[in-house]
């Protein structure tokens, strides 16, 4: 009996499927595209309505020999590709490879990568949906015509291999113009003022929110001292007392931006590295006892809808597991952005049951905690509001206002299973009545400045760019990598800082290829290829309306524009040269900053860049330096390697263990440092 054929992206999805369908089944993996645009050339017939001009992958002929051979064999072929642009336009550029007749449904789709789910799609496979791969061609090409066209001018003017992008030229036009506010910040001094009072054995402390009904700005010591001049010695009164239920709702499942967002946050992960895992909970991981699984939906996604049968089951669960008070009355629904694909569900489980603690030993560290963060923001988001006690109470004295708040958790809700770093600590005050008097034991003023916006980090700028309708959530980690790659943006610490190439590009793009670093128009064209998807547009018709002013633009920049040049920063150090005796300078290069001779190419002597800290290796007494692993991640090992294998990911400090006499190890936490022994046995921890 012959087989049908199944066709995916990817060997572990295609082992998870196999698994749900059985012997009648062949499921194979076409390793993502087989076809694309060439790389050495335009590749788009602009005098012939846009004509694409795909060609096979290089490297993909052998693998396209053998999918055609078993489509010849087969009963039936079905591309089972993902769920959305990227993956329709594959099922039809397979369609087209195998010859297989588009108008029969030969197309599966779902959205978790369950058996139900799989055998479901199977049994009601549909046509290949030509909206959604115009929609993937467009912005294929719309990105060529950018790159190709735009990236030779910058060669010309500024350097070689430079390129500018759609999409990417804008996410670097977001960094650039936040250094720019930044820059030009001015820094403005005001003061706080506190006052502590006491009655009997309650005591509190109170700020100063204004005058009367006046918002009081107090901009300087003078006017500080001459509040707490007036309010010396004066007795505080109650003025008001309140109390009330406060309730605090659970956060929506995760979309794509949200949990690139909170796992950069919690987990310390990029974007790129919450992409690669995410997509392997998806296709599937070999779970003791149940075989190659898919532990979550469908993981690109704007929307944050949750089917009902999942509903369903969670509130279940979690009436058994936390009790009925944990479930709310009602089902919880949440509404997803203006714009957003409704078509998938956001991001959960695909069996609340299978629990990050009962599947722990099956996953990686880093796959356990991204998939616990999953789970638990999926099941907080079905459960019950936390409630809070709080209480304010408002104090006068000779016209000025005071201020005390606290509040209690009563009842925890949803926060049992996920909580944010934002959450406050309980603050309990004591019971007072109104007109009760206070005496001040202190009023202590406090200076500030108002600090300038900070610098984007990789959630805060995938944030941003969701927010103003830039890309979409296929393309957030590969926009981030790719400006990160062209050395437009570079880390400093967490955060993205634009190089002076990334500001100059974006300052030769902004006054003469506007359109493509506005953030309004890139926004508006990412509605337009919607519209396509939606069928309410003609992509060809989108992509000449972009294309025609574009070229006018190239015309007058390639008269307009003189040559650039950057002028290389180089920083001078107290390093001998060994071979010629000049000072080394620091150097920037593929693999981040380097020594290297000035006096190149005369004296080509360079190395590594060593950062020393002030502490000398437990195991053999060198120095201690700053080192990278592969990951990019810094850790701390000995000079002395290979002969000394020391190496800790915290810092070692000049402090000795009081309990075992051994070197702390050093960790931040939120506001705290805390100070470690790393012997399990003594176990010695201390905080500051």
């Amino acid at each position: 009996m012959s087989q049908s054929l199944v066709i995916v992206e990817s060997p572990a999805k295609a082992k998870t499927i196999s698994k749900f369908l059985g012997k009648n089944f062949k499921v194979k993996a076409s390793m993502g595209h087989i076809r694309d645009l060439p790389k050495s050339q335009l590749g788009v017939d602009i005098e012939n309505n846009y004509e694409p001009k795909y060609i096979t992958i290089r490297g993909k002929g052998d693998l396209i020999d053998e999918l055609k051979k078993e489509a010849k064999k087969a009963s039936k072929v079905y591309i089972a590709t993902d769920p959305d642009r990227e993956g329709e336009a594959i099922s039809w550029h397979l369609a087209y490879i195998l010859g297989l007749d588009i108008s029969e449904k030969c197309r599966v789709e779902f959205h978790e990568i369950t058996k139900k789910a799989v055998v479901n799609a199977i049994k009601n496979p549909r046509d290949i949906n030509m909206n959604l791969v115009n929609a993937q061609q467009a912005r294929r090409i719309l990105d060529r015509l950018v790159g190709y066209e735009i990236s030779p001018v910058l060669w010309k003017k500024i350097k070689w291999g430079l390129s500018a992008g759609r999409v990417q030229s804008v996410a670097v036009r977001l960094i650039c113009d936040r250094e720019k506010e930044i820059r030009e910040f001015v820094q403005e001094e005001y003061w706080t003022i506190t006052a502590t009072l006491k009655n009997g054995d309650r005591v509190l402390d109170a700020k100063l929110i204004s005058f009367g009904d006046e918002k009081l700005k107090i901009t300087n010591k003078e006017q500080a001292d001459e509040i707490i001049k007036r309010l010396t010695g004066k007795i505080f009164y109650v003025n008001e007392v309140k109390k009330q239920e406060r309730r605090k709702n659970p956060f929506p499942p995760f979309t794509t931006s949200t949990l690139q967002q909170e796992a950069y946050k919690k987990l310390n992960f990029s974007t790129k590295k919450t992409m690669q895992i995410v997509q392997q909970l998806y296709e599937g991981i070999e779970i003791k006892g149940e075989g190659s699984v898919g532990l979550i939906t469908y993981m690109r996604t704007d929307s944050v809808r949750i089917s009902d049968e999942a509903k369903k089951i969670t509130r279940d669960f979690i009436k058994d597991n936390y009790g009925t008070e944990f479930v709310p009355s009602t089902e919880r629904t949440y509404k997803s952005k203006g714009g957003a694909q409704d078509a998938h569900e956001a991001i959960r489980p695909t069996s609340v049951e299978r629990t990050p603690d009962r599947i722990k030993n099956s996953l990686t560290n880093d796959q356990y905690k991204l998939y616990k963060l999953i789970w638990e923001r999926f099941v907080a988001s079905q459960m019950a509001d936390a409630i809070y006690d709080t209480m304010s109470i408002e104090f006068e004295s000779e016209n000025y206002i005071f201020k005390s708040s606290g509040s209690i958790l009563k009842f925890s809700g949803f926060l049992s299973v996920y909580r944010t770093d934002e959450e406050e600590e309980d603050k309990l005050l004591p019971d007072v009545k109104e007109k009760e008097e206070f005496q001040p034991v202190a009023i202590e003023p406090k200076q500030h400045f108002t600090q300038p916006p900070s610098r984007y980090t990789e959630a805060t700028l995938v944030k941003a760019l969701e927010e103003n309708g830039i890309g979409r959530p296929s393309t957030y980690a590969p926009i981030i990598t790719t400006i990160l790659e062209r050395k437009y943006v570079e880390r400093d610490k967490k955060f993205l800082k634009p190089t002076e190439l990334g500001e100059i590009v974006t300052e030769l793009l902004k006054e003469y290829f506007s359109d493509i670093v506005d953030i309004d128009f890139t926004a508006e064209m990412e509605n337009k290829l919607d519209e396509v998807e939606q069928g309410k547009e003609n992509w060809i018709d989108i992509v000449d309306g972009f294309y025609k002013p574009l070229k006018e633009k190239i015309k007058i920049a390639e008269e307009k524009i003189g040559k650039i040049k950057i002028e290389e920063k180089v920083e001078e150090t107290d390093i001998k040269c060994e071979k010629c005796g000049r000072n080394m300078v620091i150097k920037s290069g593929k693999f981040g900053r380097f020594l290297a001779c000035p006096g190149y190419p005369e004296c080509k002597n360079a190395k590594p860049l060593v950062e020393e800290i002030d502490v000398l290796c437990p195991l053999c007494g060198n120095k201690i330096i700053v080192k990278k692993s592969k990951s990019g991640k810094m850790f701390y090992g000995c000079s002395n390697y290979p002969e000394c294998k020391f190496a800790s990911w915290y810092k070692p400090v000049n402090m000795r263990c009081p309990k075992c006499g051994k070197v702390l190890y050093e960790r931040k936490q939120k506001d705290k440092t805390i100070y470690f022994c790393d012997d399990k046995e003594c176990g010695y921890v201390e905080e500051k």
